[in-house]
């Protein structure tokens, strides 16, 4: 991964293909994120065929056929919507573009992959729900940070055969480095990039419902400020929020764009699983002062303490799922419920949040 620029964080697998070279086709539309990179590599590790991309940017096409050489440049939008040939298209629109993109994606009969944050506000929410319920369509989102990091998913195993207990709480902490020099025009207005606890903090939400088990929360509390950033005055670098599960359990999360440049990754994200029998810990992209590898999981329990590193030994089941969701029309990878309520509380906590500074 890269050290200095979150948006080129792309992890790649080893390939575990669900399906044979063909069957299942995709395209990439709109490139304005680098996690189109991530998500296409899932995809294809997965056995997807990757097809057609367009972007109104020629630049940003050239760099995706150099990366992937068998895709093919689309003249335009529409011959991706119109291609029968593609099942899905995955897209990293800026962020408040996503929602009306997804609708137009479903409404052409495909299913749609977006970047996270999935929306902006919650009327982009509700217009994706009619369209998904609808057309019978997915819109599913790439919630990196749990489904793209070997740690994460193999804490969910974890969590599911009882090695915790039940989930009391799950503490998530974001933090991320900013370099702004490299952040085109968007990333610092507000109305695009929707705020930091509706972008960066849909990922402490998703996890947080998929830990504890919740169908549903409330968001308590939350705040947002700019502590560094004075010549961005949209920008929030800072945000945290407190939420209560249906089922008991909370969650607090903090998101930040504050990351030093003498850290030696993106950010060091960590998630702490507090259950009944036990808690486990998650340093997900580096161990600090100790080692440069990522995926470093912390487990006590009545059996003792473990140390983990599962680099390489998990893979990204979530691709593959989502690949036979497709084809099957079944909700393995991920429910559209979840992806959904995961959506509607980070816009939440967002609209409700206090501002601080």
């Amino acid at each position: 991964m890269n050290a200095t620029n979150g948006m080129n964080y792309a992890p790649e697998g080893k390939p575990k293909p669900v399906v044979q070279a063909g069957e299942f086709a995709f395209a990439a539309l709109r490139l304005d994120h680098g996690h189109i990179y991530g998500m296409c590599n899932g995809l294809l590790e997965a056995g997807g065929t990757l097809k057609l991309v367009y972007d109104p940017d020629p630049a940003k096409v050239k760099a995706f056929c150099d990366k992937y050489p068998g895709v093919r440049a689309a003249s335009s939008k529409e011959e991706i919507l119109q291609d029968k040939e593609i099942a899905l298209v995955a897209a990293a629109a800026i962020p408040n573009e996503r929602g009306a993109l997804g609708v137009e994606v479903m409404e052409h009969g495909k299913d749609y992959f977006t970047d996270k944050t999935p929306f902006t506000s919650l009327e982009q929410l509700e217009a994706a729900r009619r369209t998904a319920a609808a057309t019978g369509r997915k819109y599913a989102v790439y919630y990196s940070e749990r489904i793209h990091v070997e740690s994460a998913e193999f804490a969910g195993q974890l969590v599911k055969d009882g090695a915790i207990g039940q989930v009391v709480q799950v503490l998530g902490l974001g933090p991320h480095r900013l370099n702004a020099a490299s952040r085109p025009d968007w990333f610092f207005r507000k109305e695009q990039y929707g705020g930091i606890l509706c972008d960066i903090g849909s990922h402490q939400i998703e996890q947080f419902l998929y830990y504890a088990g919740c169908k549903d929360a409330r968001v308590q509390s939350s705040k947002v400020g700019n502590f560094n950033n004075p010549d961005y005055p949209e920008l929030e670098d800072f945000g945290d929020a407190t939420l209560i599960g249906d089922n008991g359990a909370t969650n607090y999360f903090r998101v930040d764009w504050l990351t030093p440049d003498g850290l030696s990754v993106w950010g060091d994200g960590r998630t702490v699983i507090l259950g009944t029998k036990g808690y486990i810990e998650l340093r997900k992209y580096v161990d600090i002062a100790r080692q440069s590898r990522g995926n470093q999981l912390y487990l006590v329990n009545g059996e003792g303490e473990t140390h983990l590193d599962v680099n390489g030994k998990v893979g990204y089941p979530y691709f593959g799922a989502l690949i036979l969701d497709c084809l099957n029309r079944t909700e393995n990878a991920m429910t559209q419920a979840h992806a959904f309520k995961a959506a509607e509380l980070c816009l939440k906590a967002q609209l409700e949040a206090v501002r601080t500074k």
